[in-house]
């Protein structure tokens, strides 16, 4: 079995692969101050709530954007399960032409999610992570990943609103079918949700402009904790696809067993 872990600023994601099928999947709250033997116990729990014994772990690997982590969850693979991992970066095969100015500079997780909706869906090709940040990448017909955009997430939007204005409220981040709102709570939540709605419609729309050549559809899938607010609102995004990390993850181990 393959133990897969997407280490993010919000939460860490974690899967267990049976040859190609995800077979169990945790996802539980990034937190710097935990130690290695704490997070170690814990996934040993998580193990065993699955009835799985870790010496059925053959395999990890690790994706991860929080450098204070960065260190832990390979010492629990060698301390815990006595493997050496698989890390997401510089020297790990992707498959995939990285045409940044510094490639070094991408976060690992927006590569893995690219290799993942390529593999998937062909390109060319947009993939929206709204997760603590919210990132569009763009892929070509050709597999290329070219880049994209990066934009404050909307939790950290909201949380913002409620910080520094005095008299707001937090509020609960839902859909909503007004934008006119008829309370303080109900504003917010429309100023939000559509704020936000507009923003990654707008972007996406430059993107497909930017991305086509001639007259090939672009593909828009969308992931991470708040896709599913925007999948019905949105004028372009076509599909969620909530363990795309997780998907990506493993074809990269793959390529690098070959």
């Amino acid at each position: 079995m393959l133990l897969v872990i997407d280490v993010g600023n919000t939460n860490i994601v974690l899967g267990i692969f049976k040859g190609e099928k995800l077979i169990f999947d945790w996802r539980i709250s990034t937190d710097k101050n935990k130690t290695v033997d704490e997070y170690g116990l814990m996934l040993r729990q998580m193990l065993g709530s699955a009835d799985i014994d870790p010496k059925d772990i053959k395999d990890i690997i690790i994706s991860s954007v929080v450098p204070n982590i960065n260190d832990i969850f390979p010492e629990i693979a060698n301390k815990y399960f006595d493997l050496e991992p698989i890390i997401i970066g510089p020297g790990v095969k992707t498959g995939m032409n990285i045409l940044y100015d510094n490639p070094k500079e991408v976060g690992a997780d927006r590569i893995v999610n690219s290799v993942a909706a390529f593999e998937k869906y062909g390109g060319p090709l947009i993939v929206v992570d709204l997760g603590t940040a919210i990132t569009f990448d763009a892929i070509n017909i050709h597999g290329d990943y070219l880049g994209g955009a990066i934009c404050p997430g909307i939790k950290i939007s909201a949380d913002a609103l409620f910080q520094r204005a005095s008299k707001l409220p937090k509020v609960e981040i839902i859909p909503k079918e007004k934008v006119i709102g008829k309370n303080t709570v109900a504003s917010m939540q429309g100023g939000i949700f559509f704020g936000y709605l507009g923003l990654i419609d707008a972007i996406i729309e430059k993107m497909i402009e930017e991305l086509r050549t001639g007259d090939e559809k672009v593909k828009v899938i969308a992931t991470g904790g708040f896709s599913k607010l925007f999948v019905e609102g949105s004028k372009y995004i076509e599909e969620i696809d909530p363990m795309l990390t997780l998907d990506g993850l493993r074809l990269i181990y793959e390529r690098n067993l070959k």
